[in-house]
Formats: structure tokens, C-alpha cells, sequence
């Protein structure tokens, strides 16, 4: 990035504060007359040229206003954006908000969900928490017709898995409840390596059903999130740049279909070791999709690093109010991050105190 002068930092400042307010290319006499600039609307005009000659802002035809490019956002987003804080009041509501709902971990999710669209009027995604090993609380079997059984398994944290599976012969319920029992009793609060160390010894039937428990273990440990919820889809297709266009259904998609979601947080907010920082990706940065060339996606993941972890996180079109945004992101993911990790704790002890 090229260095500006405090001139051309206040100056690229205003423009895109005025742009996102407005939707609108930005004018010399206009930025004077709103901002009260201590300059003249000629100053500013030649201002507007040379940040547009440094690729900062462009000029949509000639004798309109300006309005920022992809490297203008960046560089008010990493050098000029002040770190914000949300009204003390707006914390309290959501916080009351929260507190006030059941200790239920999907009631937190769509919760999240619900405030980040409505605060930021963009597109939210929340992840729910994904442990970092899977460990088994709960295990059930239920027969369905024939050999098919379903194999539902819950996971400290709260995640529940089902699948269908297929054993040698068949088996009557009376039976599957029985080993069901014995084999909750052996392998709750372990992990698969605990699981497979304690399988040895098991009689037929549990040892292939323990292959099976196995197997999914495996896949909930090779997931990079839970269950992903989204909201404010519309508040997206809404924004005056995407009316008649494409490119906000394109990049709802990527929200929508969850291999390209776990890509595209693998690649980024994932990819990161730290819990405390908000990711702010501008123009589809770090990605190759042109679904997202038109977007800016604030991130953030909450939880306890080694224990369970979730991200959270808002899609909207570049010209977004970052301030807002990140300030949002940043607070429900302090938020967040101290009701599950107190909820996850509370579960590993008791599950601990229960198998000794």
C-alpha cells in the first residue's frame, strides 16, 4: 500500500463514510459542505484524483463523484478504522438476551445468528461449537427393519450424530439396548483413541458395533465446524448494488452449501491459532471465488482453543459500516465464548465424576 498523507487519509476517510452511508459517488463540494473540511472543494477534488490515480478510490463515469476500490477499504480497514466499541446499552440488551434464554446451545446459536443480522443488516453465519476431539456422553441404538440400526451418538458439547448402520445379522431391540448400556457405561468421556484402547476384549456383537462408533468418531473429528445457522439472507439481496444482479444469491451460496462454507473457513478464520482477533476479508480475499468478489466477510471464532471451538461471522457487500461490523463480531464472540466454555466445563466434569 502506498502511504498517504493525513490529508489524503481524512479525505479517503469521509469518502467512505459518505459511500456507506449513501450508496452514492461522493463529490468534492459535497465532502466539504457535510464534513465541514478546512479546505476548498478544489483542494479536495485534486485530492480525490490522486487517491484515484493510487488505485484508492475510482471514478464510476466521467464527472461523477468517487467511490472506493477493494484497496481503499483495505487500507481504511488496516490503517485508518478506529477500534470501536458498542453502546453500552446495546451490549446490556444482547447480553440480557442471552442470559435470559435456556441453557440450551442451539437456542444460543440461532440467537447469535439473529442479533449479528440485525445489527450489522448483512447476512450472518454462526458455526455451532465443534469439539476438538470428539468425546462420547451418550451413545443409543435403535432398530429400524431388518440388519439396519441407527447409531446415534451425543458428544460432550452438545453435538448429536446419527447414522444408519448395517450389522452382520439381525439383532432384536432387547439386545441393542442391552449392549447400547454396556458400551455408554464403558466408553463415555472418552475419545477415540480411549475407545478403541477398551475395545479389545468386547464379545462380537459390541465389538462390530464399536467399529462402527469408531468410524463416526473418526469423521466428527475430520469435520472443521458444526452445524452452521444463518439469517438476514435477505437483508443481503436488499443492498442497492446487488438489485438486479446475481452476485448476492452467488455469494449466499457460499454460505449455503456447507463444503464450500467449510472451505472457506478452513482457509481462514480456522487457519488462524488465535482466539481474540476478527478477520475481515475484502473482495473474496484469501479465496479463489468470484462468488465473493463483490463482498466483504468479518469473522471471528469464539470458544476455548483444545476444548471446542465455533466461528461467527457476517457477509455483506464491501461497502459495509466496518466500525459496526467488527465491533459486533467481536463482542458476541466474547460473549459466546464464556457461555460454552462454561457449559463445556461443567459437562467434563460431570461426565468425568460419572465414570469414576
Amino acid at each position: 500500500m502506498d502511504e498517504l498523507t493525513e490529508r489524503q487519509k481524512l479525505i479517503l476517510s469521509v469518502v467512505i463514510h459518505e459511500y456507506v452511508r449513501t450508496a452514492n459517488p461522493v463529490g468534492s463540494m459535497h465532502l466539504v459542505e457535510r464534513y465541514h473540511l478546512d479546505m476548498s472543494s478544489a483542494t479536495v477534488r485534486n485530492e480525490l484524483s490522486t487517491l484515484t490515480e493510487m488505485g484508492y478510490l475510482r471514478q464510476p463515469y466521467t464527472s461523477a463523484g468517487r467511490v472506493p476500490t477493494e484497496e481503499g477499504y483495505r487500507y481504511f480497514v488496516g490503517r485508518l478504522l478506529q477500534e470501536t466499541n458498542l453502546p453500552d446499552t446495546t451490549r446490556r440488551t444482547i447480553s440480557h438476551q442471552f442470559y435470559q434464554s435456556r441453557n440450551d446451545v442451539d437456542q444460543w446459536m440461532r440467537l447469535a445468528a439473529s442479533v449479528l443480522a440485525h445489527q450489522s443488516r448483512a447476512a450472518s453465519l454462526v458455526t455451532a461449537p465443534h469439539p476438538a476431539r470428539a468425546v462420547i456422553k451418550h451413545l443409543e441404538l435403535i432398530s429400524t427393519r431388518g440388519r439396519q440400526v441407527l447409531l446415534v451418538l451425543v458428544l460432550v458439547g452438545g453435538e448429536v450424530h446419527q447414522r444408519l448402520i448395517t450389522l452382520s445379522e439381525s439383532v432384536s431391540q432387547e439386545q441393542l439396548s442391552t449392549s447400547a448400556s454396556h458400551l455408554k457405561q464403558l466408553f463415555q468421556g472418552q475419545d477415540v483413541e480411549g475407545v478403541q484402547a477398551l475395545s479389545a476384549q468386547l464379545p462380537p456383537l459390541e465389538a462390530e458395533l464399536t467399529e462402527y462408533v469408531v468410524d463416526e468418531m473418526n469423521h466428527m473429528d475430520a469435520l472443521v465446524s458444526g452445524e452452521v445457522y444463518l439469517d438476514g439472507l435477505t437483508n443481503v439481496l436488499a443492498e442497492p448494488e446487488f438489485s438486479g444482479s446475481d452476485d448476492a444469491r452467488r455469494a449466499i451460496r457460499v454460505l449455503e452449501e456447507r463444503s464450500m462454507l467449510q472451505e472457506l473457513l478452513a482457509r481462514t478464520v480456522l487457519s488462524s491459532n488465535s482466539m481474540n482477533g476478527v478477520q475481515v476479508l475484502i473482495g473474496g480475499e484469501g479465496t479463489s471465488w468470484d462468488e465473493l468478489r463483490q463482498c466483504s466477510i468479518v469473522l471471528a471464532r469464539y470458544g476455548t482453543p483444545g476444548l471446542t471451538t465455533g466461528t461467527l461471522g457476517v457477509l455483506g457487500p464491501m461497502r459495509m459500516p466496518y466500525g459496526r461490523t467488527i465491533s459486533v463480531v467481536r463482542f458476541l464472540s466474547g460473549l459466546l465464548s464464556d457461555l460454552v466454555s462454561e457449559t463445556m466445563e461443567e459437562e467434563l466434569s460431570n461426565t468425568s465424576g460419572e465414570v469414576n
